[in-house]
């Protein structure tokens, strides 16, 4: 699933997207892209579990 983040401007920022994913699903895959503010996650967790966690985090998704 793909996710676009607007305030993932670094690599600061894609580390802590990536982190807020492992609380949901320590085994997902995550591919951070800061220029695009795409974040490609491969996992078997709901959609709204991770959108939750981000948003937690301070990383609201569109």
């Amino acid at each position: 699933m793909q996710f676009h983040i607007e305030t993932m401007t670094c690599g600061g920022c894609a580390r802590g997207v990536t982190r807020a994913i492992h609380a949901v699903d320590p085994v997902a895959e995550v591919q951070a892209d800061p220029p695009s503010r795409k974040v490609e996650v491969k996992t078997s967790a709901p959609r709204e579990a991770l959108a939750a966690a981000l948003t937690a985090a301070g990383f609201a998704t569109a």
